[in-house]
């Protein structure tokens, strides 16, 4: 048997081991109230343009409403006012960065991503700055949608991955069954694009600069800069963050994708063909409404 002292003695060391624990590691509960952004890609949402104005298709041109598979995020912030610069608000999230193909640029494979009605982010609410929030602003910085066209006088579908991040680094990706090696940076507008069974083919391509929509309801006061992909949603009723939240926040982001890509269509028959000088002008997203649940 061990003498009475020692017992006292070890029994000394784990209640201060116990009090010190306590005192100075706080371990953030499980079951926290959490903030939780969910997709919705919406075919029926108002069309808008860079300015959040109503838009319609320009004459000489032609859209569809894509069948969106997957969006990424690279950037998540609220702000208060409509006059507080991009990317200076109440951060969220921002995903890695590298600079392995040169300029700093987003890096496609720690991005978040996710479909139509999936959780695509969450934070506990006692993190975010207590405040009265009028806006969400969401870097987009990637789509994956299937799309119709025709080809010598068949209609077929496609898939398009499209990178709408300023710059992105990219090692590889998959449109949809088919792979695409890059090892690179590509900036705002490339793409890459998958024929459907029975003929597969992939091509790439670039849009032109400033060629992505990006609706922006406050660019008068707070612009985003060029070669953005930051959307801004206004809230129909002010987000208020207290603190002290005790059950979740879910926040549908409600994304238009009416008719969201848009082509130089010659002969105006309202139908892509790409072997027939059809020229794709525009993938942007048209539109984000946060809509608290």
């Amino acid at each position: 048997m061990f003498p009475n002292k020692v017992i006292f003695f070890c029994l000394g060391i784990l209640l201060c081991y116990s009090s010190c624990k306590s005192d100075n590691q706080t371990e953030e509960p499980t079951n926290a109230p959490k903030l939780i952004l969910k997709f919705k890609f919406d075919p029926t949402q108002e069309r808008l343009g860079n300015f959040g104005e109503p838009q319609t298709i320009p004459d000489g041109h032609a859209a569809q409403t894509p069948t969106f598979n997957t969006m990424g995020v690279h950037f998540i912030e609220l702000s208060r006012a409509n006059d507080i610069p991009a990317y200076n608000g109440t951060q969220l999230y921002e995903s890695p960065t590298t600079t392995q193909g040169g300029g700093t640029a987003i890096d496609f494979d720690q991005a978040l991503y996710g479909g139509n009605g999936d959780t695509f982010f969450e934070i506990p609410l006692n993190q975010i700055t207590p405040d009265t929030y009028k806006y969400l602003r969401i870097s987009l910085s990637y789509q994956n949608y299937t799309i119709d066209f025709r080809a010598q006088n068949t209609d077929l579908k496609g898939t398009i991955a499209s990178f709408i991040g300023a710059n992105t680094y990219i090692n590889s990706y998959k449109i949809k069954n088919e792979s695409v090696i890059v090892n690179g940076n590509k900036l705002q507008g490339y793409w890459g694009f998958e024929t459907h069974p029975p003929h597969v083919q992939v091509s790439e391509g670039q849009a032109p600069p400033g060629a992505t929509t990006v609706p922006n309801p406050i660019f008068e006061n707070s612009p985003i800069p060029a070669g953005s992909c930051l959307v801004t949603g206004t809230f129909n009723t002010p987000l208020v963050i207290r603190g002290n939240e005790t059950s979740d926040i879910v926040i549908t982001c409600s994304i238009s994708i009416n008719k969201s890509f848009e082509w130089e269509d010659p002969n105006q028959n309202g139908t892509y063909e790409p072997l027939e000088g059809d020229t794709v002008v525009d993938m942007g997203v048209r539109g984000l409404i946060p809509i608290v649940q």
